[in-house]
């Protein structure tokens, strides 16, 4: 019986690779292919499972499923927090 939760290993590399790498390439396809910001959270979400899936966390399925949606939501986190901030700036 399944009762037991996924072990996860994760590392430094996650951060500091996977989502800068993630968060870069959104905003260039943005800026490049006029994107709108509709379909911000669906690139990303595809770009962070294939980059999971292929590249970071090889033998382990529910490691490349969780760490690509985790990989997506920080780099869509880290996009919508600092539009909010620019736009809480600009308004004082």
């Amino acid at each position: 019986m399944l009762t037991e939760f996924p072990v996860i290993h994760t590392n430094i590399w996650d951060a500091v690779w996977a989502v800068p790498v993630v968060l870069v390439v959104v905003l260039l396809a943005t800026w490049i292919f006029r994107l709108p910001p509709s379909w911000l959270s669906t690139l990303a979400t595809t770009l962070a499972l294939g980059l999971s899936v292929f590249i970071s966390h090889p033998g382990n399925l529910s490691a490349r499923i969780f760490m690509g949606f985790f990989y997506s939501g920080a780099a869509m986190g880290t996009i919508y927090s600092v539009k909010q901030s620019f736009r809480a700036y600009r308004q004082n």
